[in-house]
């Protein structure tokens, strides 16, 4: 396993992170499903040994993840493996599940859920919190704030660094500058890296503030190993956020058959072999510090790790690069 500096700061991570929304399990938004299929704890924790045995050190996770179940699994887990979370680099996020609160930037709410957080990480401090989301009211109206609140955390030790999620480049120019994090996170993969590629206006963004990505759906969820039929597409448990996803859909999943064909001709057609590809692909950007991949059990877990030892090369970021296109 190779470790990557975040940004400016003496933080290393894994390359290969393992994302913890898969642990979350089922869950809901306003009645939308907002999850994943259920998990077992057991198969979870035989995921999270592989991981830890390869050299993972970088877990990511969030409050909304099962509101609260993946970061209490998370902790559990660990504990039961005889390993000290705080030897690791844990981050977490606030945003997406509001509680009682009229927004979820609220500041007693940020510290609040921090502070549950903690409790449930069974951890004095995280070492990276996020903002999960850019959306801070009408007019920005909580994100002074929020910023305010995000700060005091640091201040006080309880957060290392904030980090800035968003699903936008419109978000993270208004943004950075302001809440000042250390570290970005979006979604990028294979089909859609338009967050990450040289010269776009996130990278160059990045380089202005000495920031790093990191980089959620390196498999895009899946799609990138060759498990659907488009024949036969899946059909996702209730709670499972994949359901009202037309990336899941006959049509999607045929389109994206014969690109996948052109990936298992030059690099193998095995599910580690596809893994490897979409993992690497996404580390092969400069600003990328971790790609964080999904989990159930472990053979996903090895086959995210598995990236790890494989070569990779920028005429195979061309012909990926190319077959996606």
């Amino acid at each position: 396993m190779n470790y990557r500096k975040i940004g400016t700061t003496d933080v290393e991570v894994s390359e290969i992170g393992f994302g913890c929304w898969t642990m979350g399990g089922p869950n809901w938004s306003r009645g939308t499903p907002v999850g994943w299929g259920d998990v077992n704890e057991d198969e979870v924790a035989a995921g999270i040994k592989v991981g830890l045995d390869a050299g993972v050190n970088h877990f990511d996770n969030a409050d909304v993840y099962g509101n609260g179940k993946a970061e209490r699994m998370l902790a559990r887990v660990l504990r039961r493996l005889g390993v000290k979370s705080e030897s690791l680099v844990i981050a977490t996020k606030v945003g997406h599940f509001a509680g009682t609160a009229e927004h979820a930037y609220e500041p007693a709410h940020i510290r609040h859920q921090l502070e549950q957080s903690l409790v449930n990480l069974q951890r004095n401090y995280v070492d990276i919190y996020y903002f999960h989301h850019g959306n801070f009211g009408e007019n920005d109206r909580y994100l002074a704030g929020a910023v305010e609140a995000m700060n005091a955390l640091v201040r006080e030790g309880k957060v290392r660094m904030a980090g800035l999620s968003a699903y936008s480049e419109n978000d993270f120019e208004r943004l950075v500058p302001v809440i000042r994090p250390k570290v970005l996170q979006s979604w990028a993969h294979a089909l859609d890296d338009h967050f990450i590629r040289p010269g776009s206006r996130v990278d160059r963004l990045m380089e202005r503030h000495g920031l790093s990505f990191v980089a959620f759906s390196p498999l895009a969820q899946g799609r990138l190993l060759d498990k659907f039929d488009p024949e036969r597409p899946p059909v996702f448990e209730p709670g499972d956020h994949r359901a009202n996803s037309d990336e899941f859909k006959k049509e999607a999943l045929a389109a994206l058959k014969p690109k996948l064909e052109r990936l298992k001709q030059r690099f193998g057609s095995t599910t580690e072999d596809l893994a490897a590809v979409a993992l690497n692909y996404v580390l092969s950007h400069p600003r990328v510090c971790s790609a964080i991949p999904g989990f159930r059990n472990e053979r996903q877990a090895r086959c995210n790790v598995a990236a790890a030892s494989r070569k990779w090369t920028a005429e195979d970021g061309a012909f990926v690069r190319a077959s996606m296109g």
